[in-house]
């Protein structure tokens, strides 16, 4: 990867901060730094490691990655996603269809673990930006701004002691879903929303199932299954690294939420007893696990506004969304496309900040709010209310071309339609 790649357009330099070292802010990082700008990196946790469980990064934004010569690496950590099948609970198939390069894409689906993902970027952030631009145990906790300059104060999340405050051009908030500048500018907005739903995920070295390279999703909306491989050494070795999540209604008090609690597969295990194809045991999946965290599905209604002067708001301190589609993750490195060239094309900061807003707002609104029916995973609902289990090896109660339709909506919808995704390659090549 370069610093300054021949092609790149003529920056406007600004000095830039960054408020948090996930894959969003990272990215941006790195993205911003390719363009020439002078950007320092702030991220809460003392020292980042190699946690979570899996992640699914949709061709569209592979292609910012794959630009950010990120292709090789990417490729030594993940799978090529071939497939994605839907099931009802009785393990009959819905619906499948190819994914990424396999289903004539110019660009793959990679589905990876997340912790993977985010030390490689943080590596190679180290590489190119230098260690001294990437402030670890700094944790945003207040700003201000004026005509020349926004002065961002942080500490150090444990103590509670100041570690320093930094000037710049712009303050950047990739600070998650409990974000700091967020609640600065919408204090009143209180705690995340809650779907009514939990998620328990964990990851196993296991056996692979069906091709190897392909996930699926079962169930219903009282009951639900995600489970795909996400690569690695683990998969080179004829074995499978494999992530999965399980999901149903439960009531919760979100305010109370530990956002990162280990929990037992006894907590839902009952509920997928019989869930035992052929291909694949869940109960054994689940039971040998062993680790699973609880996450209580929770998202954030969508604002009018990011960006306030000097000061905007990115990934998921601007659009945290459900799971459903696979996007939050994808939707944020699309921000760091657009606020990198919003940014590089424009002297005046407020107004780089105001047009990335204006391209990246109303996209992730109405992603926010299609997610919140479920996204393309409706479909499962849709059997669940309209088969009279007559359907054995292939349900025929909703009509495949209804199923496709709803398939491709989606897909048109978060931007990664076939025909979207070869008009960008188009454009890339000419």
């Amino acid at each position: 990867m370069s610093s300054s790649p021949a092609n790149a357009r003529p920056a406007h330099n600004h000095k830039i901060l960054i408020a948090g070292g996930g894959i969003t802010g990272l990215t941006a990082a790195l993205a911003l730094h390719q363009q020439g700008q002078d950007v320092t990196v702030f991220e809460s946790v003392e020292r980042p490691r190699e946690l979570g469980v899996g992640i699914n990064l949709l061709p569209h934004s592979v292609r910012v990655l794959h630009d950010l010569g990120l292709q090789d690496a990417l490729e030594e950590i993940s799978i090529l996603t071939r497939r994605l099948s839907f099931y009802s609970e009785d393990g009959v198939k819905i619906w499948e269809e190819d994914r990424g390069l396999h289903a004539g894409n110019p660009w793959p689906q990679y589905s990876l673990h997340r912790g993977r993902l985010q030390m490689l970027l943080w590596r190679v952030a180290v590489k190119e930006l230098g260690q001294d631009r990437l402030l670890t145990g700094h944790h945003l906790a207040s700003f201000e701004q004026d005509e020349n300059e926004v002065r961002a104060t942080f500490v150090n999340r444990a103590s509670g002691q100041t570690v320093g405050t930094y000037g710049g051009d712009v303050l950047i908030a990739a600070d998650g879903l409990h974000s700091a500048a967020r609640k600065f500018f919408n204090p009143d907005e209180g705690p995340p929303v809650y779907s009514g739903l939990m998620l328990w995920r964990g990851a196993i070295e296991t056996e692979p199932f069906l091709d190897g390279e392909s996930m699926f999703m079962a169930g219903h909306d009282e009951a639900k299954a995600v489970v795909y491989p996400i690569g690695g050494p683990e998969h080179q070795k004829g074995r499978s690294l494999v992530n999965w999540i399980a999901e149903r209604p439960v009531d919760f008090d979100v305010s109370t939420a530990d956002w990162n609690r280990e929990a037992s597969p006894e907590a839902f295990s009952e509920y997928f007893e019989d869930w035992r194809w052929d291909w694949i045991n869940l109960p054994e999946l689940f039971a040998k696990t062993p680790v699973c965290y609880e996450f209580p599905m929770s998202d954030r209604d969508p604002l009018d506004r990011w960006s306030y002067g000097r000061v905007t708001l990115l990934g998921d301190a601007a659009h945290a969304m459900r799971p459903n589609g696979s996007n939050g993750a994808s939707q944020g490195i699309l921000d760091c496309e657009a606020i990198t060239q919003a940014l590089s094309t424009e002297s005046d900061v407020t107004v780089a900040l105001e047009r990335y807003q204006e391209e990246r707002l109303e996209k992730t609104a109405v992603l926010t709010l299609a997610n919140r029916q479920s996204g393309p995973e409706r479909v499962l609902q849709w059997v669940k209310d309209r088969c009279d289990r007559s359907c054995v090896e292939q349900h025929q109660c909703v009509p495949q071309d209804e199923l496709a339709e709803a398939a491709n909506a989606y897909k048109q919808l978060a931007g990664f339609d076939r025909a979207k995704l070869t008009s960008l390659a188009s454009a890339t090549s000419d």
